[in-house]
């Protein structure tokens, strides 16, 4: 049927003002139960009642709140007719999502653009001086150049070990391998901050006395002089992607594994009796069947890398020509309280994130219909 026939339906006009009444109380009735979350949220925010009991009644009131909201709009959808639930079901679940998403990251990025068009004080229009300043400026350059070495340096050794890793793993006794995974995905665990720490101590120099550093205390052992390793530039900086490769590997390392893991014996098998040896197997036989894979994994530690700031905060505060384009936000941001070019930098780093986001969620599309 038609929707021009349908239309002529007797009937349809006062089903479609029934419906349309059902989508108003749908709305409205959801809108009432989150005012009221909302009311009592701003009631425990401004009351004098100790902290802790206050936090447990958010929480309680808060779980329970998104579940009142969720049943109530879901009841008052299952009102409708089965042709209208469908269209409106989505909406129920995914549209606080939406909301959520759109209030935190759609409206904070305008308002980003458009703090980023005046100068520190927010008050005087400057256009574009700000990007002039995020692509010419000596600071912002050096951080380009830092980023592009986390970059290039940061993905290509934590897939080459994950990859490494992977396939010497698959090789080995089943019990072996899942211990040495374990203890390789460990530091995957370990927080960018934490894992700073850790490497202040291996990275730690005293002019004078004894070196509780390890790599001081090797160099000393060996007979050599201990070094300001975070002060050598730019070696620094190549020290600091150390600490990304050491938390990255282990993810990589499992990611690659569960794809080796699908490639199909008799595949590697026929490839060894038409006279391929290990290496060949490897380069023209896993690599191939496992580049999706691959890039995926390299795609998602290049976001990483582009966004790094913990460590580079942690380690030298972006100094000693370390200095990143995360770090450098942060720094107009936050200590020269320029908020303007801070917001310039944030947009110019969003700008190449999304490329990349965009390339990493369509190869998702590609292998997942669902996605």
């Amino acid at each position: 049927m038609t929707d021009v026939e349908e239309a002529r339906r007797p009937g349809f006009w006062s089903g479609l003002g029934a419906n349309i009444g059902r989508l108003l109380v749908s709305l409205f009735v959801p809108l009432v139960t989150f005012g009221v979350l909302y009311v009592l949220f701003r009631f425990l925010r401004d009351t004098d009642i100790p902290k802790g009991l206050g936090a447990i009644i958010a929480i309680i009131w808060g779980v329970g709140g998104a579940l009142a909201l969720f049943f109530v709009a879901n009841f008052v959808v299952e009102q409708f007719s089965d042709r209208w639930k469908r269209r409106l079901m989505p909406f129920i679940f995914v549209g606080p999502a939406l909301v959520i998403l759109g209030w935190y990251l759609f409206l904070t990025t305008i308002r980003s653009f458009y703090t980023s068009l005046f100068d520190a004080s927010g008050e005087v229009f400057v256009g574009l001086d700000n990007y002039v300043y995020a692509f010419t400026s000596p600071p912002m350059l050096q951080s380009f150049r830092n980023n592009a070495i986390w970059l290039v340096v940061g993905t290509g050794f934590a897939v080459g070990f994950g990859l490494l890793i992977a396939v010497l793993a698959d090789r080995t006794n089943p019990k072996f391998e899942t211990i040495a995974k374990s203890f390789i995905f460990m530091p995957y665990a370990v927080s960018m901050v934490g894992a700073s720490i850790i490497f202040r101590f291996i990275y730690d120099f005293k002019p004078a006395g004894e070196q509780i550093g390890l790599l001081n205390a090797v160099a000393v052992a060996l007979g050599s002089k201990p070094q300001a390793w975070l002060l050598l530039q730019p070696w620094n900086t190549l020290f600091l992607i150390a600490i990304l490769i050491w938390i990255q590997t282990g993810y990589a390392m499992v990611i690659i594994s569960a794809a080796i893991k699908g490639i199909p014996g008799e595949l590697l098998e026929a490839a060894r009796i038409d006279g391929a040896n290990e290496r060949q197997v490897l380069t023209r036989v896993m690599i191939p069947y496992i580049q999706g894979t691959l890039v995926t994994v390299a795609t998602t530690i290049i976001l990483f890398t582009l966004k790094i700031f913990d460590i580079v905060q942690s380690m030298t505060g972006g100094n000693f020509g370390t200095q990143v384009i995360a770090n450098e936000q942060y720094t107009q941001m936050f200590r020269a309280f320029n908020f303007g070019r801070g917001a310039a930098i944030a947009i110019v780093l969003l700008v190449l994130v999304i490329p990349v986001m965009w390339y990493n969620l369509r190869q998702f599309s590609e292998q997942s219909e669902a996605f």
